[in-house]
């Protein structure tokens, strides 16, 4: 199923279904200010569990990432000291993940590997679902392998078409990127970049 949401004017009853069936444990496909992603209520261990298994990942050895709606919900669910807070202060909402130590609000699927990946994308979709669920939402980026075309990796209609089975909903926010998040890592003190995305991280 496929629902269309738009960056402003939603219809608080569409905002509410897709709500619903995240807090049910069903998994959506949704944009980001980068590509498109899986995405579940990451409170829900069962539907991080499956997400995991669509994307073919083992969050005993990968770090899986959340989204969450602000600064002060990330210290909920991230021990964040006052650098890495400046630093995400300076560069949040935008196309970045830090990686930060856990605190044990997450569930215990997160807590594998310690460290998690904090986003906090810009695209009004994404914050305004996270601000109606009042949860972070666990992502991963939407399968994508070497025979796909491209246009798969940016195009909904066609994610609906090839994942449409497999997830509960699917959100057509307009055409998705190609390029993922930047990748910086907070747990050593000192930020450093793990993966270089579309925008330079300031540094101040």
């Amino acid at each position: 199923m496929i629902l269309k949401l738009y960056e402003k004017n939603n219809n608080p009853a569409d905002i509410q279904q897709v709500v619903d069936v995240l807090n049910d444990g069903g998994i959506i496909v949704m944009p980001t200010d980068t590509k498109y992603a899986l995405a579940c209520n990451a409170l829900k261990e069962r539907a991080v569990e499956q997400v995991c298994r669509l994307k073919d990942i083992d969050p005993r050895k990968n770090h899986l990432s959340v989204i969450c709606y602000d600064m002060s919900t990330i210290s909920e669910y991230a021990k964040v000291d006052n650098n890495s807070f400046k630093l995400m202060k300076r560069n949040l909402p935008g196309p970045f993940t830090f990686i930060l130590n856990a605190t044990s609000r997450l569930p215990r699927i997160f807590r594998n590997r310690k460290e998690v990946g904090f986003r906090m994308p810009d695209n009004a979709i994404v914050r305004e679902i996270c601000s109606v669920l009042d949860a972070p939402l666990m992502v991963a980026s939407v399968p994508f392998s070497e025979q796909d075309e491209v246009d798969y990796l940016v195009n909904p209609e066609l994610m609906d078409e090839r994942l449409g089975s497999q997830v509960n909903l699917v959100i057509d926010g307009g055409f998705g990127d190609t390029v993922g998040s930047a990748v910086i890592d907070c747990t050593m003190g000192e930020a450093e970049v793990l993966r270089e995305g579309p925008k330079e991280l300031d540094l101040g």
